[in-house]
């Protein structure tokens, strides 16, 4: 199946516990290419994360942020520093034993004393890979990937439809070009006929020899194993986009396999057309090559 290694999704899910943000951006890569960027309360379940990824992007750079914004209420501690208030009211004891202090100390006069209480805010756990926030940012990123699978599908369609239209250029090339060779072998054929009637001027010539020699050379400039080997890998094109599995990095690989079709084509074939025909067959295979760049 042909699909863009390029895309971008992002969303938010809002509740009573937080504000979950999920970004998601991929590009290309010959590998598969994670950057997870996550809260540190998420740490018990990145490895999940990374899991999830990698069941279903095959390859590219895929860069992952999530931001965490909890909506719980602080709570805060309040802790009474007993060593103090012992200390004070041993002197507050002496004080009224000397009239120099009457009544009894409350609340809002021990609050006057700021090292008779410490009061903090209380430090939330780390979230655990059972808490409802983790299970709610699994979610959030589960969708933002859905979302990038729709737009890598869409811009893929595209492609197939590229990659399509020029697999069939190649196919009409190959075909003129084998047609070229089987006409240049015919004139090569009548060349070296030519040349044979001349030689028998020759009481020296062996007729036999020259024979063999003539169709050791026409056979080398036949390229009829090319022509299968050319055709039968753009049927396996065909059956690697049609199907459903990640077909890029083998593309690829095919491209190199057709590449070395024509390069010995050239070398071989026999013609005037040949030639020309072989640049532009390359010059189609570089710009699939680049395309293919694009394909997970």
């Amino acid at each position: 199946m042909i699909k863009s290694m390029t895309g971008f999704a992002s969303l938010t899910r809002d509740d009573e516990l937080a504000t979950i943000t999920a970004t998601v951006k991929a590009v290309n890569h010959r590998f598969l290419d994670l950057q997870l960027r996550v809260p540190q309360s998420l740490a018990a379940v990145e490895s999940r994360i990374r899991a999830a990824v990698q069941s279903r992007v095959a390859r590219g750079r895929i860069e992952i942020n999530v931001s965490i914004q909890q909506r719980k209420t602080a709570t805060v501690e309040v802790e009474l520093n007993e060593p103090f208030l012992d200390g004070l009211k041993a002197a507050l004891e002496r004080a009224r034993e000397r009239g120099y202090v009457t009544g009894p100390l409350g609340a809002s006069e021990l609050l006057r004393f700021p090292q008779a209480l410490t009061i903090r805010e209380r430090t939330d756990e780390p979230t655990t890979d059972e808490s409802p926030i983790a299970a709610r940012a699994e979610e959030a990123i589960a969708a933002a990937l859905d979302d990038l699978d729709v737009m890598r599908v869409r811009e893929g369609a595209y492609l197939r439809a590229d990659l399509d239209s020029r697999r069939a250029r190649l196919g009409d090339l190959f075909d003129q070009v084998a047609r070229a060779a089987e006409e240049g072998i015919t004139g090569l054929q009548a060349r070296l006929a030519e040349r044979v009637r001349e030689l028998r001027a020759d009481a020296l010539t062996d007729e036999a020899l020259v024979a063999q020699e003539i169709a050791r050379f026409v056979g080398r400039s036949d390229i009829t194993e090319e022509v299968v080997r050319f055709r039968g890998h753009l049927e396996h094109w065909q059956a690697l986009t049609d199907s459903p599995e990640p077909c890029g990095r083998k593309l690829d690989f095919l491209l190199q396999e057709m590449n070395r079709e024509v390069n010995t084509v050239g070398s071989k074939a026999e013609g005037p057309a040949v030639s020309e025909i072989v640049v532009t067959l390359k010059a189609e295979l570089e710009k699939l090559r680049e395309q293919v760049q694009n394909v997970e």
